[in-house]
């Protein structure tokens, strides 16, 4: 078995605004101004969509090479809602995270709808952010 570890680092810099660090490359986490940030980057949940959006045009970009697939582009839109009411402590009806998360997927290929729609499938597979909002993953929150 092959392993990676994946790591970042994240501090606040200022109310909402946070920098993470991945590697040599520097991102910034906001709020939009709305919400009391200053709308100076993704908020969070935005990420995730973008890590999961990521991850399906590369992992079909690495099965279509493999496989020698005619594929051109694959674009991806990716959307979900949540109750905003948990993450504000409204409220605990329901819970924090999205009821449901909808990933649009146009592939541009010499491939039928059904070639597409078994790539997608298997690009869902292999993907390990679709992985981990599929499956329960355990999480160690170590305080210092």
């Amino acid at each position: 078995m092959a392993t990676k570890l994946v790591s970042i680092d994240a501090v606040q810099v200022e109310g909402f605004k946070i920098e993470t660090k991945s590697r040599q490359h520097v991102s910034i986490v906001d709020q939009p101004q709305a919400g009391g940030g200053s709308d100076a980057g993704p908020t969070p949940l935005e990420y995730l969509f973008v890590s999961l959006a990521g991850c399906v045009v590369t992992i079909g970009h690495i099965i279509a090479k493999q496989r020698r697939l005619p594929v051109r582009k694959i674009e991806v839109h990716v959307e979900g809602e949540l109750d905003v009411d948990v993450l504000m402590g409204k409220s605990t009806a329901t819970r924090a995270g999205f009821s449901g998360i909808r990933v649009h997927t146009k592939i541009d290929a010499d491939m039928t709808q059904e070639e597409k729609e078994a790539l997608m499938r298997d690009i869902d597979e292999r993907c390990p952010i679709s992985d981990n909002i599929h499956n329960l993953t355990p999480i160690d929150f170590v305080v210092e």
